[in-house]
Protein backbone atom coordinates (compact mmCIF):
# COMPACT_ATOMS: atom_id res chain seq x y z
CA UNK A 1 0.00 0.00 0.00
CA UNK A 2 1.20 3.40 -0.80
CA UNK A 3 2.28 5.41 1.92
CA UNK A 4 1.50 8.55 0.57
CA UNK A 5 -1.87 9.67 2.54
CA UNK A 6 -4.97 9.02 0.67
CA UNK A 7 -8.82 10.54 1.50
CA UNK A 8 -11.86 8.34 0.45
CA UNK A 9 -14.86 10.38 0.74
CA UNK A 10 -18.46 8.67 0.36
CA UNK A 11 -20.61 11.53 -0.32
CA UNK A 12 -24.52 11.10 0.28
CA UNK A 13 -27.97 12.80 1.72
CA UNK A 14 -31.04 11.18 3.00
CA UNK A 15 -31.52 8.35 5.44
CA UNK A 16 -32.23 5.88 2.64
CA UNK A 17 -29.26 6.03 0.76
CA UNK A 18 -27.38 6.26 3.97
CA UNK A 19 -28.94 2.74 4.54
CA UNK A 20 -28.89 1.07 1.93
CA UNK A 21 -25.68 2.32 -0.34
CA UNK A 22 -23.61 4.06 2.01
CA UNK A 23 -23.41 1.99 5.18
CA UNK A 24 -22.76 -1.51 3.05
CA UNK A 25 -20.34 -0.38 0.89
CA UNK A 26 -18.19 1.25 3.92
CA UNK A 27 -18.59 -2.50 5.83
CA UNK A 28 -17.59 -3.94 2.42
CA UNK A 29 -14.56 -1.76 1.90
CA UNK A 30 -12.71 -1.62 5.22
CA UNK A 31 -13.58 -5.89 4.68
CA UNK A 32 -11.23 -5.31 1.33
CA UNK A 33 -8.67 -2.09 1.87
CA UNK A 34 -7.22 -1.09 5.31
CA UNK A 35 -8.72 1.70 6.26
CA UNK A 36 -8.69 4.72 9.25
CA UNK A 37 -10.77 4.74 11.54
CA UNK A 38 -10.57 1.19 12.21
CA UNK A 39 -7.16 0.20 11.02
CA UNK A 40 -5.34 3.09 12.75
CA UNK A 41 -2.03 2.52 10.96
CA UNK A 42 -3.08 3.17 7.48
CA UNK A 43 -2.61 6.18 4.80
CA UNK A 44 -5.85 5.92 4.44
CA UNK A 45 -8.74 7.24 5.32
CA UNK A 46 -12.95 6.54 5.20
CA UNK A 47 -14.75 10.00 4.83
CA UNK A 48 -18.61 11.11 4.71
CA UNK A 49 -19.79 14.81 3.43
CA UNK A 50 -23.42 15.20 3.67
CA UNK A 51 -24.70 17.15 1.64
CA UNK A 52 -28.08 19.34 1.43
CA UNK A 53 -31.31 17.34 1.07
CA UNK A 54 -35.06 18.18 1.56
CA UNK A 55 -35.64 14.49 2.52
CA UNK A 56 -33.26 14.44 5.17
CA UNK A 57 -34.05 14.65 9.09
CA UNK A 58 -31.20 16.31 9.88
CA UNK A 59 -30.21 13.15 11.70
CA UNK A 60 -27.65 11.57 9.58
CA UNK A 61 -24.86 12.64 10.95
CA UNK A 62 -25.34 10.89 13.99
CA UNK A 63 -26.80 7.69 12.68
CA UNK A 64 -23.49 7.21 10.42
CA UNK A 65 -21.31 8.25 13.68
CA UNK A 66 -22.77 5.06 15.35
CA UNK A 67 -21.43 2.64 12.91
CA UNK A 68 -17.89 3.63 13.77
CA UNK A 69 -17.01 3.31 9.76
CA UNK A 70 -15.72 7.09 8.98
CA UNK A 71 -12.64 8.95 9.92
CA UNK A 72 -14.37 12.50 9.83
CA UNK A 73 -18.14 13.20 9.09
CA UNK A 74 -18.97 16.52 7.47
CA UNK A 75 -22.74 17.89 8.31
CA UNK A 76 -24.97 18.62 5.79
CA UNK A 77 -25.43 22.28 6.92
CA UNK A 78 -21.41 22.64 6.79
CA UNK A 79 -20.85 21.59 2.80
CA UNK A 80 -20.94 24.78 1.27
CA UNK A 81 -18.36 25.93 4.35
CA UNK A 82 -16.31 23.19 3.42
CA UNK A 83 -16.40 23.85 -0.26
CA UNK A 84 -15.10 26.88 0.56
CA UNK A 85 -12.71 26.27 3.28
CA UNK A 86 -11.75 22.32 3.16
CA UNK A 87 -8.78 22.83 6.02
CA UNK A 88 -11.27 24.28 8.20
CA UNK A 89 -12.69 21.24 8.84
CA UNK A 90 -8.96 18.87 8.69
CA UNK A 91 -5.85 18.36 6.69
CA UNK A 92 -7.19 16.71 3.69
CA UNK A 93 -4.58 14.54 1.75
CA UNK A 94 -3.34 16.42 -1.50
CA UNK A 95 -4.94 12.93 -3.00
CA UNK A 96 -7.63 11.15 -2.88
CA UNK A 97 -11.42 10.00 -4.16
CA UNK A 98 -14.70 11.16 -3.76
CA UNK A 99 -17.75 8.73 -4.65
CA UNK A 100 -21.52 9.79 -5.15
CA UNK A 101 -23.81 7.86 -3.39
CA UNK A 102 -26.97 10.22 -2.84
CA UNK A 103 -28.09 13.47 -3.57
CA UNK A 104 -27.47 15.46 -6.51
CA UNK A 105 -24.68 14.07 -8.58
CA UNK A 106 -23.09 17.85 -8.68
CA UNK A 107 -22.15 18.50 -5.20
CA UNK A 108 -19.60 15.26 -5.62
CA UNK A 109 -18.00 17.20 -8.74
CA UNK A 110 -17.95 20.20 -6.78
CA UNK A 111 -16.19 18.77 -3.91
CA UNK A 112 -13.62 16.52 -6.36
CA UNK A 113 -12.77 19.75 -8.36
CA UNK A 114 -12.03 21.44 -5.07
CA UNK A 115 -10.23 19.18 -3.47
CA UNK A 116 -8.62 17.96 -6.75
CA UNK A 117 -9.64 14.46 -6.22
CA UNK A 118 -11.09 11.82 -8.05
CA UNK A 119 -14.62 11.27 -8.90
CA UNK A 120 -16.79 8.21 -9.38
CA UNK A 121 -20.48 8.35 -9.32
CA UNK A 122 -23.14 5.35 -8.69
CA UNK A 123 -25.49 5.82 -11.18
CA UNK A 124 -29.04 4.44 -10.37
CA UNK A 125 -31.01 6.04 -13.04
CA UNK A 126 -29.09 8.27 -15.04
CA UNK A 127 -25.23 10.05 -14.86
CA UNK A 128 -25.83 13.60 -15.23
CA UNK A 129 -22.14 14.81 -15.42
CA UNK A 130 -20.12 11.83 -17.12
CA UNK A 131 -17.20 13.84 -18.08
CA UNK A 132 -16.40 15.45 -15.13
CA UNK A 133 -15.72 11.63 -13.91
CA UNK A 134 -12.91 9.26 -14.01
CA UNK A 135 -15.32 6.40 -13.37
CA UNK A 136 -19.15 5.09 -13.65
CA UNK A 137 -20.97 2.32 -12.12
CA UNK A 138 -24.44 1.79 -13.21
CA UNK A 139 -27.29 0.09 -11.77
CA UNK A 140 -27.91 -1.42 -15.14
CA UNK A 141 -26.66 -1.22 -19.41
CA UNK A 142 -29.94 1.19 -19.78
CA UNK A 143 -28.15 4.14 -18.28
CA UNK A 144 -24.65 3.05 -20.04
CA UNK A 145 -26.01 3.10 -23.33
CA UNK A 146 -27.63 6.97 -22.79
CA UNK A 147 -24.47 8.09 -22.17
CA UNK A 148 -21.76 9.23 -25.23
CA UNK A 149 -19.68 6.57 -26.80
CA UNK A 150 -16.52 8.03 -26.36
CA UNK A 151 -17.43 7.85 -22.40
CA UNK A 152 -18.72 4.38 -22.24
CA UNK A 153 -15.42 2.70 -21.61
CA UNK A 154 -15.38 4.60 -18.29
CA UNK A 155 -18.35 3.17 -17.51
CA UNK A 156 -19.03 -1.20 -15.87
CA UNK A 157 -22.33 -2.07 -14.69
CA UNK A 158 -22.28 -3.51 -10.88
CA UNK A 159 -26.23 -3.36 -10.41
CA UNK A 160 -28.33 -2.93 -7.76
CA UNK A 161 -26.69 -1.91 -4.16
CA UNK A 162 -30.38 -1.49 -2.98
CA UNK A 163 -30.44 -5.67 -3.98
CA UNK A 164 -27.90 -6.51 -1.82
CA UNK A 165 -30.18 -5.90 1.56
CA UNK A 166 -30.30 -9.60 3.22
CA UNK A 167 -33.61 -11.00 4.35
CA UNK A 168 -32.51 -10.24 7.85
CA UNK A 169 -32.25 -7.06 7.38
CA UNK A 170 -35.68 -6.80 5.63
CA UNK A 171 -37.45 -8.68 8.40
CA UNK A 172 -35.71 -7.66 11.93
CA UNK A 173 -38.85 -6.64 13.29
CA UNK A 174 -41.68 -8.94 11.95
CA UNK A 175 -45.29 -7.88 11.24
CA UNK A 176 -48.08 -9.62 12.76
CA UNK A 177 -49.28 -12.29 10.10
CA UNK A 178 -52.08 -11.39 7.72
CA UNK A 179 -52.10 -9.26 4.41
CA UNK A 180 -50.30 -6.08 4.45
CA UNK A 181 -50.78 -2.80 2.59
CA UNK A 182 -48.79 0.08 3.02
CA UNK A 183 -50.56 3.48 2.40
CA UNK A 184 -48.23 6.13 1.26
CA UNK A 185 -50.11 9.65 1.08
CA UNK A 186 -47.05 11.96 0.20
CA UNK A 187 -44.32 13.84 2.26
CA UNK A 188 -45.20 17.10 1.89
CA UNK A 189 -48.45 19.04 2.73
CA UNK A 190 -49.05 19.53 -0.61
CA UNK A 191 -50.11 15.56 -1.04
CA UNK A 192 -50.99 14.93 2.47
CA UNK A 193 -53.99 16.98 2.64
CA UNK A 194 -55.44 14.67 -0.19
CA UNK A 195 -53.50 11.69 0.55
CA UNK A 196 -54.16 10.99 4.40
CA UNK A 197 -58.25 11.47 3.62
CA UNK A 198 -58.45 9.63 1.20
CA UNK A 199 -56.15 6.98 1.90
CA UNK A 200 -57.99 6.63 5.20
CA UNK A 201 -61.17 6.15 3.22
CA UNK A 202 -59.67 3.25 0.99
CA UNK A 203 -58.36 1.37 3.87
CA UNK A 204 -62.29 1.61 5.66
CA UNK A 205 -63.25 0.51 2.44
CA UNK A 206 -60.64 -2.68 1.70
CA UNK A 207 -61.11 -3.76 6.02
CA UNK A 208 -64.71 -3.83 5.27
CA UNK A 209 -64.60 -6.16 1.93
CA UNK A 210 -61.66 -7.59 3.06
CA UNK A 211 -61.45 -7.78 7.00
CA UNK A 212 -58.16 -9.83 7.05
CA UNK A 213 -56.02 -6.87 5.84
CA UNK A 214 -53.86 -5.25 8.13
CA UNK A 215 -52.41 -1.58 7.07
CA UNK A 216 -49.35 0.10 7.55
CA UNK A 217 -47.96 4.32 6.89
CA UNK A 218 -44.48 4.72 6.64
CA UNK A 219 -43.82 8.13 7.97
CA UNK A 220 -41.67 9.90 5.51
CA UNK A 221 -38.83 12.45 7.16
CA UNK A 222 -40.24 15.34 6.21
CA UNK A 223 -43.57 14.59 8.01
CA UNK A 224 -44.73 13.70 11.35
CA UNK A 225 -47.58 12.10 13.38
CA UNK A 226 -48.81 15.56 14.26
CA UNK A 227 -49.42 16.43 10.77
CA UNK A 228 -50.98 13.00 9.82
CA UNK A 229 -53.31 14.05 12.46
CA UNK A 230 -54.22 16.93 11.33
CA UNK A 231 -54.46 16.16 7.78
CA UNK A 232 -56.91 13.39 8.97
CA UNK A 233 -59.13 16.13 10.84
CA UNK A 234 -62.04 18.14 9.99
CA UNK A 235 -59.33 20.82 10.01
CA UNK A 236 -58.86 19.63 6.26
CA UNK A 237 -61.21 20.81 4.39
CA UNK A 238 -61.20 18.02 2.14
CA UNK A 239 -61.36 15.23 5.12
CA UNK A 240 -64.81 16.53 4.93
CA UNK A 241 -65.97 15.34 1.31
CA UNK A 242 -64.95 11.30 2.72
CA UNK A 243 -66.94 9.46 5.33
CA UNK A 244 -63.26 8.05 6.94
CA UNK A 245 -61.23 10.33 9.37
CA UNK A 246 -58.90 9.88 12.37
CA UNK A 247 -61.08 8.53 15.65
CA UNK A 248 -57.11 7.93 17.66
CA UNK A 249 -53.33 8.05 17.02
CA UNK A 250 -50.83 7.54 19.37
CA UNK A 251 -46.95 7.43 19.27
CA UNK A 252 -44.71 4.15 19.89
CA UNK A 253 -44.30 3.87 23.30
CA UNK A 254 -40.34 2.75 22.60
CA UNK A 255 -37.91 2.78 19.81
CA UNK A 256 -38.66 -0.52 18.33
CA UNK A 257 -42.42 -0.51 18.34
CA UNK A 258 -44.92 1.52 15.95
CA UNK A 259 -47.50 3.97 16.76
CA UNK A 260 -51.27 3.03 16.34
CA UNK A 261 -53.83 5.46 13.98
CA UNK A 262 -57.42 3.85 14.73
CA UNK A 263 -60.46 5.29 11.96
CA UNK A 264 -63.11 6.70 12.65
CA UNK A 265 -64.68 3.62 11.12
CA UNK A 266 -62.61 1.39 13.78
CA UNK A 267 -59.44 0.13 10.95
CA UNK A 268 -56.73 -0.29 12.77
CA UNK A 269 -53.63 1.38 11.24
CA UNK A 270 -50.18 0.71 12.02
CA UNK A 271 -47.48 3.66 11.92
CA UNK A 272 -43.94 3.26 11.79
CA UNK A 273 -41.95 6.87 12.67
CA UNK A 274 -38.42 5.21 11.99
CA UNK A 275 -36.79 5.79 8.56
CA UNK A 276 -36.47 4.17 6.04
CA UNK A 277 -38.57 1.68 7.00
CA UNK A 278 -37.61 -1.25 4.88
CA UNK A 279 -37.87 -3.74 7.20
CA UNK A 280 -41.92 -2.91 7.59
CA UNK A 281 -41.93 -2.60 4.01
CA UNK A 282 -40.49 -5.28 2.79
CA UNK A 283 -43.44 -7.38 4.24
CA UNK A 284 -45.96 -5.86 2.86
CA UNK A 285 -48.66 -7.58 -0.10
CA UNK A 286 -49.06 -4.31 -2.32
CA UNK A 287 -48.39 -0.32 -1.45
CA UNK A 288 -50.85 2.10 -2.44
CA UNK A 289 -48.55 5.37 -3.24
CA UNK A 290 -49.14 9.12 -4.64
CA UNK A 291 -46.71 10.02 -7.08
CA UNK A 292 -42.52 10.70 -6.08
CA UNK A 293 -39.48 9.12 -5.11
CA UNK A 294 -41.44 6.41 -2.85
CA UNK A 295 -42.51 4.71 -6.64
CA UNK A 296 -38.28 4.49 -7.15
CA UNK A 297 -37.56 3.54 -3.13
CA UNK A 298 -41.18 0.68 -3.38
CA UNK A 299 -39.53 -0.60 -7.07
CA UNK A 300 -35.89 -1.44 -5.32
CA UNK A 301 -37.27 -3.23 -2.61
CA UNK A 302 -39.80 -5.28 -5.31
CA UNK A 303 -42.73 -3.72 -3.48
CA UNK A 304 -46.32 -4.24 -5.92
CA UNK A 305 -47.56 -0.76 -6.00
CA UNK A 306 -50.56 1.19 -7.30
CA UNK A 307 -49.97 4.86 -7.99
CA UNK A 308 -52.99 6.85 -7.11
CA UNK A 309 -53.41 10.60 -7.54
CA UNK A 310 -57.07 11.86 -7.02
CA UNK A 311 -57.23 14.93 -9.91
CA UNK A 312 -60.62 15.93 -8.78
CA UNK A 313 -59.91 18.11 -5.70
CA UNK A 314 -59.13 21.73 -6.86
CA UNK A 315 -55.90 21.34 -4.33
CA UNK A 316 -54.50 18.72 -6.63
CA UNK A 317 -52.44 21.42 -8.74
CA UNK A 318 -50.37 21.93 -5.83
CA UNK A 319 -49.09 18.67 -6.09
CA UNK A 320 -47.24 19.01 -9.35
CA UNK A 321 -43.60 19.31 -9.15
CA UNK A 322 -40.91 21.84 -10.84
CA UNK A 323 -41.72 25.33 -11.68
CA UNK A 324 -45.46 24.67 -12.77
CA UNK A 325 -46.22 23.78 -9.47
CA UNK A 326 -44.29 26.40 -7.88
CA UNK A 327 -46.58 29.16 -9.97
CA UNK A 328 -49.89 27.56 -9.47
CA UNK A 329 -48.98 27.48 -4.96
CA UNK A 330 -49.15 31.88 -6.09
CA UNK A 331 -52.27 33.02 -3.92
CA UNK A 332 -53.50 35.34 -6.58
CA UNK A 333 -53.06 31.94 -8.97
CA UNK A 334 -54.11 29.19 -7.20
CA UNK A 335 -58.03 29.40 -8.17
CA UNK A 336 -57.03 30.58 -11.47
CA UNK A 337 -54.91 28.25 -12.79
CA UNK A 338 -55.33 24.76 -10.78
CA UNK A 339 -57.86 23.44 -13.44
CA UNK A 340 -55.90 24.36 -16.28
CA UNK A 341 -52.50 23.14 -14.99
CA UNK A 342 -53.89 19.59 -14.15
CA UNK A 343 -55.66 19.52 -17.37
CA UNK A 344 -52.34 20.49 -18.99
CA UNK A 345 -50.32 18.26 -17.08
CA UNK A 346 -52.62 15.15 -17.27
CA UNK A 347 -53.58 15.78 -21.21
CA UNK A 348 -49.39 15.99 -21.84
CA UNK A 349 -47.90 13.50 -19.17
CA UNK A 350 -46.17 10.55 -19.88
CA UNK A 351 -45.39 7.93 -16.56
CA UNK A 352 -45.54 9.19 -13.10
CA UNK A 353 -44.05 6.12 -11.45
CA UNK A 354 -40.45 5.79 -11.38
CA UNK A 355 -40.24 2.01 -12.58
CA UNK A 356 -42.59 3.01 -15.56
CA UNK A 357 -40.31 5.59 -16.65
CA UNK A 358 -37.20 3.58 -15.81
CA UNK A 359 -38.82 0.38 -18.24
CA UNK A 360 -40.59 2.92 -21.08
CA UNK A 361 -43.79 0.88 -20.15
CA UNK A 362 -46.45 0.45 -17.89
CA UNK A 363 -44.92 -2.13 -14.88
CA UNK A 364 -47.01 -0.54 -11.99
CA UNK A 365 -50.97 1.06 -12.39
CA UNK A 366 -51.27 4.66 -12.28
CA UNK A 367 -54.50 5.87 -11.06
CA UNK A 368 -54.67 9.79 -12.39
CA UNK A 369 -58.10 11.24 -12.98
CA UNK A 370 -61.32 11.68 -11.44
CA UNK A 371 -61.09 8.58 -9.23
CA UNK A 372 -63.31 7.42 -6.22
CA UNK A 373 -61.78 5.58 -2.81
CA UNK A 374 -64.44 2.39 -4.00
CA UNK A 375 -62.20 1.85 -7.26
CA UNK A 376 -58.78 1.81 -5.60
CA UNK A 377 -60.32 -0.06 -2.54
CA UNK A 378 -61.62 -2.79 -5.38
CA UNK A 379 -58.65 -2.66 -7.62
CA UNK A 380 -56.07 -3.19 -4.33
CA UNK A 381 -58.89 -6.59 -3.33
CA UNK A 382 -58.31 -7.63 -7.18
CA UNK A 383 -54.25 -7.85 -7.00
CA UNK A 384 -54.85 -9.06 -3.09
CA UNK A 385 -56.65 -11.84 -4.36
CA UNK A 386 -54.50 -12.77 -7.62
CA UNK A 387 -51.29 -13.53 -6.78
CA UNK A 388 -49.87 -14.48 -9.81
CA UNK A 389 -50.42 -10.91 -10.76
CA UNK A 390 -48.29 -9.88 -7.85
CA UNK A 391 -45.89 -12.16 -8.39
CA UNK A 392 -45.72 -10.88 -11.97
CA UNK A 393 -45.32 -7.68 -10.80
CA UNK A 394 -42.68 -7.87 -8.64
CA UNK A 395 -40.37 -10.16 -11.43
CA UNK A 396 -40.79 -7.13 -13.29
CA UNK A 397 -39.66 -4.65 -10.64
CA UNK A 398 -36.31 -7.25 -9.96
CA UNK A 399 -35.94 -6.97 -13.84
CA UNK A 400 -35.45 -3.34 -13.60
CA UNK A 401 -33.47 -2.74 -10.77
CA UNK A 402 -30.54 -5.75 -11.76
CA UNK A 403 -28.73 -8.82 -9.94
CA UNK A 404 -27.24 -9.05 -6.41
CA UNK A 405 -23.62 -8.71 -5.46
CA UNK A 406 -23.20 -5.11 -6.16
CA UNK A 407 -21.41 -3.88 -3.44
CA UNK A 408 -18.82 -6.47 -3.98
CA UNK A 409 -18.57 -5.84 -7.07
CA UNK A 410 -18.26 -1.78 -5.96
CA UNK A 411 -15.77 -2.09 -3.59
CA UNK A 412 -13.52 -3.93 -6.50
CA UNK A 413 -13.85 -1.04 -8.97
CA UNK A 414 -12.96 1.68 -6.17
CA UNK A 415 -9.84 -0.57 -5.76
CA UNK A 416 -9.16 -0.92 -9.42
CA UNK A 417 -9.63 2.99 -9.73
CA UNK A 418 -6.82 3.70 -7.26
CA UNK A 419 -4.60 1.07 -8.38
CA UNK A 420 -4.74 2.25 -11.38
CA UNK A 421 -4.28 5.90 -10.57
CA UNK A 422 -1.06 4.30 -8.65
CA UNK A 423 -2.61 5.50 -4.83
CA UNK A 424 -3.22 2.05 -3.86
CA UNK A 425 -0.31 -0.56 -4.32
Amino acid sequence: MSNDPVAIIFVSNGPGELATWVKPLAQELHKQIALRPKAKASSISLNLVLVPCPNATGNENLVAKKWLQFENIIKAKNFWKLLIKPKKFGSWPSKGLVIFLGGDQFWSVLLSARLGYLNMTYAEWIARWPFWNNRIVTMSESIVEKLPRRIQNRCSVIGDLTADLTETAKIDDPLPPGKWIALMPGSKSAKLKIGIPFFLDVADKISKSMPDCKFLIPIAPTTNIDEIKYYGSKKNIITKQYKSGIKSISKAKNKEARGILITNNSTVILVQEKHPAYSDLSQCDIALTTVGANTAELGSLNIPMIVVVPTQHILVMEAWDGIVGLIARLPILKRCLGLFISFVKLRKRGFLAWPNISAKRMIVPERIGHISTTQIAEETVDWLNSPERLSGQKEDLQALRGLKGATKKFCQEIINLLKEKKLLS
